[in-house]
């Protein structure tokens, strides 16, 4: 059997979810009104529709409930309107109950039935306090969603030591795990101050270039092992992955040489590069 599906967000590079399209006709930037496990949300459409068979379903996907209408739309509007008023009273809130968490963002569902709050903080917070004093103030159920620090940075933003906006602010949507193997690989220096971003995790662009390095790492012969070249045997003292270039000491001197131009074994040096002496 095959079904009908859509990707959709719920916010401006936010992880993308698959829901049935329950047999409406949609496209790309509609906006529709779906249910999630936090309540009713309007989404944006962000593929086209998908046909996809029993097999490849991991679970059944909830369906798209309608095309969102003028008031749905106006209806998030607003809710995004008092936004700024709801941080301000949770600020004050928190201090009230002395707790050690960072305020990062703030939302209503659809309908307005539920308010969710995301945070920061260094280990486990007991909020329950926090939670009956929002509710008394605004009326509606509460949660209140402790996020780690990649999240926390994709809130706030901010310029990356490549004196960039940091990816996760202007196009990585979902982060995906990046290991000091990563940086080893990539010999980059393991100083936590060199490698980390703003939120103190490992840089994501690490990740990037990683399956590169990897093949040519492994095309690669390592430091201080012998290889040839046109100007004769010597030891490799260093690689630069980014130039595809090995530095060859021989005898008393050093010279950089093409990947290409280098073998470990004299029959596999190209012939018109071999210029041996015995």
């Amino acid at each position: 059997m095959q079904h009908t599906v859509v990707a959709i967000q719920f916010n401006y590079l936010g992880k993308k979810y698959y829901f049935d399209a329950n047999d409406l006709e949609l496209k790309q930037n509609d906006y529709v009104v779906v249910e999630t496990i936090r309540g009713l949300e309007l989404g944006e459409v962000i593929s086209d529709i998908i046909q996809i068979s029993d097999e490849e379903l991991v679970s059944p996907l909830k369906p798209v409930l309608r095309l969102a209408t003028a008031e749905d739309i106006q209806q998030f509007k607003d809710n995004m309107n008092e936004q700024p008023r709801v941080m301000e009273i949770a600020e004050e809130l928190i201090k009230q109950n002395d707790l050690e968490m960072k305020l990062l963002n703030s939302e209503y569902t659809l309908d307005k039935s539920k308010l969710i709050i995301y945070f920061t903080a260094e280990g486990r917070v007991d909020f329950r306090e926090l939670v009956k004093d929002l509710a008394n103030e605004f009326h509606v159920r509460i949660e209140l969603r402790q996020v780690g620090a990649r999240d926390g940075a994709k809130v706030i933003g901010g310029i990356g030591p490549c004196g960039r906006q940091t990816c996760c602010t202007t196009f990585l949507r979902e982060f995906e795990p990046v290991t000091i193997k990563m940086a080893k690989t990539q010999s980059l220096s393991l100083n936590p101050s060199n490698i980390s971003g703003l939120c103190g995790k490992l840089l994501c662009c690490i990740r990037y270039e990683n399956e590169n390095y990897k093949n040519f790492k492994a095309e690669t012969p390592n430091v201080d092992s012998m290889v040839y070249t046109k100007d004769g045997k010597g030891k490799v003292t260093k690689i630069n992955y980014a130039e595809q270039s090995v530095t060859v000491r021989i005898n008393n001197d050093t010279k950089t040489y093409n990947i290409n131009d280098v073998s470990i074994s004299e029959e596999d040096l190209d012939p018109e590069l071999l210029n041996l002496e015995d």
